[in-house]
């Protein structure tokens, strides 16, 4: 169902698309854990330990999928809110076309170079088969999640976030129910959890497909000369090339970061990775609640309506500040707790209590800047900056030691909400002098 943020209450409206968001993001995470802990269980150490060694480099792939689609999701909403919803099945046939034969040529490269890639990451000879196993596989599904994310971007951009979550809630399970069959029945070790995973992200793609084929007749592809829209390509790559370069450029920062923080010790990175794991979790609403902000701001920019855009930032500013603090509460309050369950010392539970307390500090910072950063977005804005956390971790490494990484992206977010304000004022003076 389709969810027109143009009209009605703005509260109720940003709730309604946010929650099957945050939901989504949820069950991904939850049920990566239950992978790491079958692989990790079942086939030991130095198998989960392959897996993790590549985790970056997977990652960095994902990241730019998810960065460019989210610009296509900001043009299909603004599209959506002008009326010219038959721009949108140009939209999905020419970015799964272009995303998806850009990746499948990528990671066909990659899975024939994993081996150079591995060498150059300095992968333990002991996990290095494991890792290059799972790694060449992995790349095999990344031109679905490609098309995938492209079909996510346009039904998002219509207001509909529900049909993204039941896909993901279908491919959650199917992939828990293929990894117990491939690695706990058949041992198959992480080449089991690959293919697993693999299958699962092939029958998120077609779920989706079939949905929006069946949902929305508009956005059926056409005749083969119509697939690929030149004008339209244009436009979702200028909408959808800088969150791209911006994702990537943080997802190889953290690979950096992950090397710097390995200087401060085993226990240390074991503390920090696992305190990293929970805050995904926790930060998910904040980040989605933006989004919500994004899409709604589009729709209303496209239908003319730049009061109500300018509305939805407070409000949803105001309703992120709240989330905000009281995730603050809970991870300052819990954390600990929730450290504790992975199995750490007592003493890396510690290190990872004060490491929420430096990181939790910052949460209303952050869900400022990425309420500031929806509105920005949905202007159409897509530029912003992904370096600073990199900068601010080894400016600040000398003071604060190995809680430099909470300060650096807690600093590094009041820099980013600053920008954006800055950006957001010269937009609106810009926009009354013309």
């Amino acid at each position: 169902m389709n969810n027109d943020m143009t009209q009605g209450n703005i509260a109720r409206a940003l709730t309604a698309f946010t929650v099957p968001l945050i939901l989504s993001g949820v069950f991904q995470q939850l049920f990566n854990w239950v992978d790491a802990f079958i692989v990790g269980n079942v086939e030991g150490e130095l198998a989960l330990a392959g897996i993790g060694a590549v985790t970056s480099t997977y990652a960095t792939f994902v990241m730019v999928i998810v960065g460019f689609t989210s610009g296509l999701s900001v043009l299909a909403a603004q599209r959506f809110g002008m009326g010219r919803t038959e721009e949108l099945k140009y939209i999905l046939s020419s970015f799964s076309l272009a995303l998806g034969g850009i990746f499948l040529i990528v990671c066909g490269l990659g899975a024939v170079f994993v081996e150079q890639i591995l060498v150059l990451l300095d992968t333990p000879e002991n996990i290095f088969q494991s890792a290059e196993t799972y790694l060449r596989l992995m790349f095999t599904g990344i031109p679905f999640l490609a098309v995938y994310n492209t079909y996510c971007a346009v039904l998002r951009g219509l207001g509909n976030s529900r049909a993204p979550f039941l896909s993901v809630l279908v491919c959650s399970v199917i992939n828990v129910i293929l990894d117990l069959a491939f690695v706990a029945g058949l041992r198959w070790g992480t080449a089991g959890a690959a293919i697993a995973t693999v299958l699962s992200q092939i029958a998120m793609t077609v779920y989706l497909i079939c949905y929006a084929a069946h949902r929305y007749p508009a956005l059926r592809f056409g005749s083969l000369r119509t697939l690929f829209h030149w004008e339209t390509a244009g436009n979702g790559t200028r909408f959808g090339l800088p969150p791209a370069v911006q994702s990537g450029t943080t997802s190889f920062g953290n690979i950096v970061l992950q090397r710097f923080m390995n200087g401060f010790g085993g226990q240390t990175v074991a503390a920090i990775t696992t305190a990293y794991r929970v805050d995904t979790v926790l930060v998910l609403p904040i980040i989605n609640f933006g989004s919500g902000v994004a899409t709604m701001v589009a729709q209303n920019i496209g239908a003319g309506r730049p009061d109500r855009a300018r509305q939805a930032l407070k409000t949803g500013a105001a309703m992120i500040a709240g989330v905000s603090v009281f995730l603050t509460l809970l991870i300052i309050l819990v954390g600990k707790y929730l450290i504790a369950m992975f199995g750490l010392t007592p003493e890396s539970v510690e290190i990872g209590r004060q490491f929420f307390i430096r990181l939790g500090s910052f949460y209303v910072v952050y869900g400022l800047a990425m309420a500031v950063r929806g509105y920005l977005e949905g202007l159409g804005d897509m530029t912003f900056s992904g370096m600073a956390g990199i900068a601010a971790s080894y400016a600040f490494a000398g003071v604060f030691g190995r809680m430099v990484i909470a300060y650096a992206e807690g600093f590094s977010w009041l820099v980013l909400l600053g920008l954006y304000l800055l950006r957001c004022v010269w937009k609106n003076r810009a926009r009354a002098e013309r």
